[in-house]
C-alpha cells in the first residue's frame, strides 16, 4: 500500500515505497542496529529504555530515578560548605546533607528538585490565600531603573544592600531587593484610573536580591531568594487600613494552615518607610530579632521599636519578656510616600485627582521553609508541616534475595491501587526501588527526608490476610494495617 499520490510521508511503513538512496540507508540503519542490540550482554536494557509500567496505569514514581545529590547515611555535609560554625542552624545542616539545597556560592543556592516541588506547594497556598482576598498576580523586573530608586532617596539610604549594575549604554540599575518604586510608577502610568476601580491589590512571587555583609543559616539569610510582594492602592486612609486588616488575617490564616506557630508583632518601618508596620515571627532560638511580649495583655513588639529604659508595657505596665524569633512576614501602611513621588492618582467620587493610599507586604517563600524546617524537624530527621513535604508517601519493597522478596510485585501493585483509589495522590508518590538495600536503610532514608507516611512490605505482606507496615512520620506512629485500612488512612491525606 502506498501514500495517496502528492501527499508527504510524514512516517515510515515496510510497504510504502521509498526513493532508492532512501531505501539504501534504511538497509544499512537496521543492520547497524541489529548489530548494536546483539552486542549487548543479555543482563542489560537497551539503549534509551523507557520506564514500563502497566498499560492504562499511572507511572510509577522511582527513587532511583529522582536527582537528588545526597549520602544520608553519612554525618559529613559536602560541598562548599566546610566550617562546622557555619552548619550550626539545624535547618542549614538537614537541607544540606538530604540533598534539598546545594550551595553555589555565598548566600546562594541550588534548590533541588525536592525543595522546588515543597516551594511550587507554598506557592499555591500563597495564591489562594492572596486571590482569596482580591489579590492579582503580576510579574514585574528584576532589574530595576536607578532612576526611580533615586526618586525616593532609597538608592543612597540602602546603599550596599543593593546589588548594583550598569548596562552596556551606562544607564544604572539595581537587583531588586523590593518594589514598592517600580509598581508605583506603573499605577502612576494609568491616567484614567477611577476609584471605582479601587482597591487593587497587586502581587507578585520572585527571585529578590540583598547584598548581605554575612550570609548564614543557609535559606534564612541569603543574598538570593523568592519573596511574595503585594502592593495595594486604596482611595482612602480608611480603606487601606481595612486592606491592611484583610492581609494581615490572610497572612494568619496562611500560618494556621501549615500548621506553624507565629506572633504578630509591632515593627519598625526601616528604609521601606510609612506610617505602620507589622512582622510575622515564627519564636526560634536562633532567629536574629528579639522579641518582647507582655503576658498582661499578650501586646509584642521587636525591642528595637522600644525604649531600652522603659521594661514595662506601656498599653498596661505589665512586665516584658523576651523571646528570639525568624521574620517570615513583614507588612507596612505606606499612606502616599511612593504615591506623592510617582504622581500615582485617582479620579475621586468628586471627580478630582487624588493620590492613592498604599501598602506593601511581603512573605518570604524560601525562609519560610527553611524556617519550617528549624521549628518542627528533629536533629536528625526533616520534617515537614504536611501540606508541604515534597512527596506525601514513600512504599519500600523488600531487599532483592530476602525471605520477602516475593512482597516486591505485591508493593508495585500496591503504588497502582492506592494511585487509581486516591487520584489526589498521583505525583504524591514514591516507589524506593533501591531493592538492593535493606529495608532498614531504606527506612533510614525515608525518616531524614521527612515523608509523611512510609510503608513497608515485610514479613507481615505475605501474610494471610496482608498487612503492611505503615510509619506515621509527623505523629510518630507505627500501625500495621490491610491494602483497606492503609487506603482509608491515606484517603484522609490534605493535598495542596
Amino acid at each position: 500500500m502506498r501514500p495517496p499520490a502528492g501527499t508527504a510521508v510524514c512516517g515510515i511503513r515496510s510497504e510504502w515505497f521509498l526513493p532508492g538512496a532512501m531505501e539504501r540507508l534504511l538497509r544499512r540503519w537496521r543492520s547497524f542496529a541489529g548489530l548494536l542490540w546483539a552486542g549487548c550482554p543479555p543482563s542489560q536494557p537497551p539503549l534509551c529504555k523507557l520506564y514500563h509500567h502497566p498499560p492504562g496505569r499511572v507511572k510509577r514514581l522511582a527513587l532511583s530515578r529522582l536527582f537528588q545529590p545526597q549520602n544520608l547515611r553519612e554525618d559529613q555535609v559536602v560541598g562548599l560548605e566546610g566550617k562546622v560554625a557555619e552548619l550550626s542552624c539545624k535547618s542549614h545542616r538537614l537541607m544540606l546533607q538530604t540533598g534539598l539545597i546545594h550551595p553555589a556560592g555565598p548566600g546562594c543556592y541550588h534548590f533541588l528538585p525536592f525543595t522546588v516541588r515543597a516551594m511550587e506547594k507554598l506557592i499555591r497556598m500563597i495564591d489562594q490565600e492572596m486571590q482569596a482576598i482580591g489579590g492579582q498576580k503580576l510579574d514585574m523586573p528584576s532589574l530595576c531603573s536607578a532612576e526611580l530608586w533615586r526618586a525616593t532617596g532609597r538608592w543612597q539610604l540602602m546603599g550596599k544592600e543593593l546589588f548594583q549594575l550598569q548596562d552596556r549604554h551606562s544607564k544604572e540599575y539595581c537587583l531588586g531587593p523590593t518594589h514598592e518604586e517600580a509598581v508605583t510608577s506603573l499605577m502612576a502610568s494609568q491616567k484614567t484610573l477611577s476609584y471605582r476601580q479601587l482597591p487593587h491589590l497587586l502581587y507578585q512571587v520572585t527571585r529578590k536580591f540583598r547584598d548581605e555583609p554575612r550570609p548564614r543559616f543557609g535559606l534564612l539569610r541569603g543574598r538570593e531568594f523568592y519573596m511574595k510582594d503585594m502592593y495595594t492602592f486604596d482611595c482612602s486612609a480608611e480603606a487601606a487600613q481595612h486592606t491592611y486588616d484583610l492581609v494581615c488575617d490572610a497572612y494568619g490564616r496562611l500560618f494556621d494552615r501549615l500548621g506553624l506557630h507565629f506572633v504578630r508583632v509591632q515593627a519598625a518601618v526601616g528604609s521601606i518607610g510609612g506610617t505602620m508596620s507589622h512582622e510575622f515571627h515564627l519564636p526560634l532560638n536562633i532567629g536574629e530579632d528579639t522579641l518582647a511580649t507582655c503576658s498582661n495583655c499578650g501586646f509584642t513588639a521587636n525591642v528595637e521599636t522600644l525604649d531600652p529604659k522603659q521594661p514595662n508595657c506601656l498599653v498596661c505596665q505589665g512586665k516584658l519578656t523576651e523571646t528570639k524569633g525568624v521574620e517570615v512576614g513583614h507588612t507596612f501602611y505606606l499612606g502616599t510616600k511612593y504615591s506623592s513621588v510617582f504622581n500615582a492618582k485617582f479620579v475621586n467620587a468628586q471627580g478630582k485627582p487624588s493620590l492613592v493610599e498604599m501598602g506593601c507586604y511581603g512573605l518570604g517563600v524560601t525562609r519560610i521553609l527553611a524556617a519550617a524546617i528549624e521549628a518542627l524537624s528533629t536533629e536528625e530527621c526533616i520534617r515537614w508541616p504536611g501540606l508541604l513535604a515534597p512527596y506525601q508517601v514513600c512504599l519500600i519493597p523488600p531487599k532483592k534475595g530476602s525471605k520477602e522478596e516475593m512482597a516486591i510485585e505485591l508493593m508495585e501493585t500496591l503504588y497502582d491501587d492506592i494511585a487509581d483509589a486516591l487520584p489526589q495522590l498521583q505525583g504524591e508518590l514514591v516507589l524506593d526501588d533501591r531493592t538492593h538495600l535493606t529495608i532498614g536503610n531504606r527506612l533510614k532514608d525515608a525518616k531524614k527526608l521527612g515523608y509523611p507516611f512510609v510503608v513497608i512490605a515485610g514479613k507481615r505482606a505475605l501474610e494471610q490476610p496482608c498487612h503492611f507496615e505503615v510509619w506515621c512520620q509527623n505523629t510518630e506512629e507505627v500501625v500495621f494495617l490491610p491494602k483497606q485500612g492503609l487506603l482509608d488512612l491515606l484517603r484522609k491525606v490534605q493535598v495542596v
